[in-house]
């Protein structure tokens, strides 16, 4: 043993007077700053109950190798065609096979839905043709607003026998370009078909339209002791149609899985106005073909989602939130590590971003505060545990901490003392994306790749393009997903050159995934092939042809459009 580790250990084990009893426990050890509280979701209004002491890192240390209880730790161009990216980007062409909307076609959407839902206002036209990061804009004259199953099935009965190709639309906060037309494809948007259906207490199904806002599916089942499985930071926008369509992955999927796991059963209209019921609610049905999975993650190319039965877990009681920085990659590998196997079945987020996230996050977005102010970490790790033993779970946490702190592989942390502390330290991961916005142009790739690699492509990014971009990484490292960001004053195709087709080549070779969870879209429809064979992909092509012969459905998204057209 060196005489760094011996000097480590000694200080971990030497007992001293506590003497504070301040809210907070302050942990100071070799560099290394600790914020330790605990809060505890309460079945009161308030919402959060927190339970505090003050012992010092050396105190903390020697109380849990003594298992003291008391401590709490707690338009582009032309109409007939469009270029997206660099000079080197695909065309995509018009299908020549669609028609365009004419006056009677307005009239019988008129006679099935009524005026009021037969959108031909131009402003709101502008915001339904552009997508959220203002990349991609469609020349939509009509967005159609149907308001339950029976009225967008006669839609898309009409639509597929006119050949009128359509998009559909949730909350539009799509990255990739999947849900604004390319086009002059008609919009079908699903705002209005956001009932809960039902919600059963003891087996925690909800059955609800695909038009229901994630965010207020959170807020209905937490009154009925309730959380959704997945939770993203577009919440308050997004839809579940989407998110299903797009096989959203979310904070939360190292805890909960993916949506092919907890989606019970999908109700689907087809091109031809098909209604396929396989709304199940049950956990195991073993009939056949389990097809609502080729509509999971499908972006709307195969059918739009209009109800959904999704299984929801109970939500507990102990909640914790850590904040903590590190040097370096290596030790946010292994801290993940640790944290799953000392925390185990509570381990419910562990998000990393990059010094360069965090500065971003610190001069675009209105208060927000750093939670460790005395210096910029190279790396951020945040993580969430949630259980329902309050002894059990702070007792693995003292344990996981300690071990972290003794090992060298936190260099600063705090723990939320309270829920307003819980949102802000969650509200810096999830306002990256807004603050890269503010930034100026960005380019976002999302991508799965092996946790031991996946900073590598951050940090060759950054050799490539060296002052002419800010390269930013972050993500969820519990399951393999980075975030790339490319941030730039303006899109420039010299910039774009040197990412494309490096980043996909790239993530191609180290066995990853070019689309983790934002789907492919418009955006990487033509890059399928880095991830997929080519029996593969025509397969998908065969499917497509076969539910959708016309292809009005979402065209040139997804799969390449030389083999639907």
């Amino acid at each position: 043993m060196n005489m760094k580790m011996k000097n480590r250990m000694a200080a971990a084990y030497r007992l001293v007077n506590q003497t504070s009893t301040n809210n907070n426990i302050h942990h100071h050890h070799h560099g290394c700053r600790l914020i330790i509280p605990n809060f505890n979701r309460s079945s009161s209004s308030s919402g959060f109950t927190h339970h505090c002491a003050s012992v010092s890192l050396n105190q903390f240390s020697a109380s849990y190798c003594q298992k003291l209880s008391s401590i709490h730790i707690q338009n582009l161009s032309a109409i007939h065609h469009r270029k997206f990216g660099s000079v080197a980007s695909t065309i995509v062409q018009r299908n020549p096979r669609f028609s365009t909307i004419n006056n009677d076609d307005l009239i019988h959407f008129e006679k099935i839905l009524g005026p009021k839902k037969v959108i031909q206002d131009h402003e709101e036209l502008e915001t339904a043709n552009t997508d959220w990061m203002h990349k991609y804009k469609g020349s939509s004259k009509l967005m159609l607003q149907p308001e339950n199953t029976t009225e967008l099935s006669q839609i898309l009965e009409y639509c597929n026998s006119r050949r009128l190709a359509v998009v559909p639309q949730g909350g539009n906060t799509g990255l990739v370009g999947g849900s604004v037309p390319v086009f002059d494809e008609i919009i079908i948007n699903t705002r209005r078909m956001n009932n809960i259906i039902s919600f059963d207490e003891v087996s925690g199904v909800l059955v609800c339209e695909a038009g229901c806002i994630l965010e207020n599916l959170i807020s209905f089942l937490d009154k009925q002791g309730f959380i959704m499985p997945l939770d993203l930071g577009a919440k308050g926008s997004c839809q579940i149609g989407g998110n299903i369509s797009t096989n959203a992955g979310g904070l939360r999927l190292v805890r909960y899985g993916s949506l092919h796991g907890t989606v019970l059963g999908l109700e689907v209209v087809l091109a031809n106005g098909s209604v396929i019921d396989m709304l199940g609610t049950l956990r195991k049905d073993n009939t056949g073909y389990d097809l609502k999975h080729l509509f999971i993650g499908s972006e709307g190319s195969l059918g739009i989602i209009t109800k959904v039965s999704i299984l929801t877990p109970p939500k507990l009681s102990a909640v914790n939130i850590a904040f903590l920085a590190c040097e370096d990659y290596i030790s946010c590998q292994k801290l993940l590590f640790q944290a799953k196997r000392r925390l185990g079945e509570i381990l419910s987020a562990f998000e990393f971003l990059d010094a360069q996230a965090m500065n971003l996050v610190l001069h675009h977005l209105d208060g927000v505060r750093n939670p460790l102010p005395s210096s910029i970490y190279n790396f951020y790790v945040l993580i969430e545990t949630t259980g329902s033993n309050e002894l059990n779970d702070k007792e693995k946490l003292k344990a996981f901490l300690f071990h972290a702190m003794e090992s060298g592989l936190v260099s600063d942390g705090a723990l939320a003392q309270d829920f307003s502390q819980a949102s802000s330290f969650w509200h810096i991961r999830e306002g990256i994306s807004e603050a890269l916005m503010k930034a100026g142009a960005v380019y976002k790739y999302d991508l799965a790749i092996p946790v031991d690699k996946m900073y590598d492509l951050v940090e060759e990014m950054r050799t490539r393009l060296g002052d002419a971009a800010n390269v930013v990484g972050y993500g969820h490292l519990g399951d393999g997903n980075l975030h790339l960001n490319v941030s730039a004053p303006k899109y420039d195709d010299d910039i774009l050159a040197q990412i494309e087709p490096f980043v996909y080549e790239w993530t191609s070779r180290h066995h990853g995934s070019i689309s983790a969870e934002h789907g492919l879209g418009l955006m990487k429809a033509e890059k399928i092939y880095y991830n997929k064979s080519s029996e593969t992909v025509q397969l998908m092509a065969s499917i497509k042809k076969l539910w959708d012969p016309n292809g009005i459905l979402n065209p040139y998204k997804v799969i390449p459009s030389s083999l639907v057209s």
